[in-house]
């Protein structure tokens, strides 16, 4: 009986996670509308924007991000761009100090994205009004379109909301990789955090590449800490504030392809999920909406390693008992040897997308499974290398 107990119990859990909860949270959304007290893109009293954006190498791409932002239909005399650079060693400096309207940090020592974020907030704290100013976080791969920072900032005329996240979008798909499951993953995550913040104002963490904090929701990321967007966005919603995603705030992202990137950013990331798990833990005892999502939408998945291997341990001593979880075990075992079974298909160029989800799926298991040992090891350093992607 525990061995019963424990399959259905973890299988459940993960079923929950991935298919449950996305469909309650279409269920709860019938009849609801999204936030209408916004300010009009003409209105003179539109808030004083500050981008802050740290960047490390990237000279493939920082001219064409920066020309996106100057090129948005805001009041530019309204927008203030400060980027702080993570000592990098390629063009990225010179190509940023090309735009004088660009107020340029180059920081010694790797820092880290967080730490970088930090003392660009040094800079600006004060001369931002808490109560009306807009801080806008970026990342230099992710480019604007003419109306996302004022998509994004139309809603801090409500009160209530203090973080707007953007709806980031994916470029340079490609057969070969994992790019086609990487955006799928991503386009999923879009309507979840839509429907969260649209249901109850609790999206479970803005992506970094593009979302707006309200200045008087700032708090300096900790040192060593990863997942900076997640940190803040937390904070926001433990402070009983709204955070939502804007559907037509659009970013443009190229996806990465190769799993090996992905699996180390996904390890990297989940080392920091548990750094923010470790500081919001009590949010998933307040027996709400905010407990409801968090719990669903991240612990669970966040857990899912330690899940997935209970499942096909109780189940191989299961397999005893009847046809039925002998069934159940042979699926797992094709499961977890979906990569490898890819891995031969690659090779004599035969890509099988439903395959290529399985595999994916473990593959980024296991980057979670490690990332939680980094955890408890303990992160040494937050500095970053830039994901490869197919720009």
């Amino acid at each position: 009986m525990i061995l019963v107990f424990l399959f259905w119990f973890c299988a459940l859990t993960m079923f929950h996670s991935y298919v449950v909860f996305p469909l309650l949270l279409n269920v709860f959304s019938k009849g609801k509308k999204p936030n209408s007290v916004i300010f009009s893109s003409t209105d003179s009293d539109l808030p004083n924007v500050f981008l802050l954006m740290a960047v490390y190498n990237e000279e493939k791409v920082i001219k064409q991000k920066l020309e996106s932002v100057f090129s948005t239909s805001y009041p530019l005399h309204k927008l203030h761009v400060y980027i702080g650079s993570d000592n990098s060693t390629d063009k990225t400096n010179s190509i940023v100090q090309q735009f004088t309207s660009v107020k340029f940090f180059n920081y010694e020592g790797r820092n880290g994205k967080p730490n970088v974020l930090n003392k660009l907030m040094l800079e600006v704290e004060s001369i931002t009004n808490k109560s009306t100013d807009v801080l806008l976080f970026t990342d230099a791969n992710v480019f604007f379109d003419v109306n996302t920072i004022y998509e994004m900032v139309k809603h801090f005329k409500n009160e209530s909301i203090s973080l707007v996240g953007a709806n980031i979008l994916n470029k340079g798909l490609r057969k070969d990789g994992i790019s086609f499951q990487e955006t799928s993953y991503i386009q999923r995550e879009n309507s979840i955090k839509y429907l969260e913040g649209l249901n109850w104002g609790t999206m479970m963490g803005a992506f970094g590449g593009g979302y707006a904090l309200r200045a008087d929701c700032w708090k300096p990321i900790p040192e060593k800490f990863i997942v900076d967007d997640f940190y803040l966005s937390m904070n926001v919603i433990a402070k009983n504030k709204c955070a939502i995603l804007e559907l037509n705030s659009v970013c443009y992202e190229d996806v990465s392809n190769e799993i090996e990137n992905e699996f180390n950013r996904k390890t990297r990331m989940q080392a920091g999920n548990f750094q923010n798990l470790s500081v919001y833990w009590k949010q998933l005892f307040r027996f709400n909406a905010v407990s409801f999502c968090f719990l669903s939408h991240k612990v669970i998945r966040w857990c899912g390693p330690f899940f997935l291997l209970l499942a096909f341990v109780s189940n191989f001593f299961l397999t005893q008992l009847n046809v039925f979880y002998q069934c159940t075990f042979l699926l797992q075992c094709f499961l977890f040897l979906s990569p490898i079974i890819d891995s031969v298909f690659k090779k004599i160029n035969l890509h099988l997308s439903l395959l290529r989800f399985a595999s994916y799926f473990i593959i980024m298991n296991l980057a979670l499974a490690k990332g939680f040992f980094v955890f408890v090891k303990g992160v040494e350093t937050n500095a970053w290398n830039r994901t490869e992607r197919n720009i």
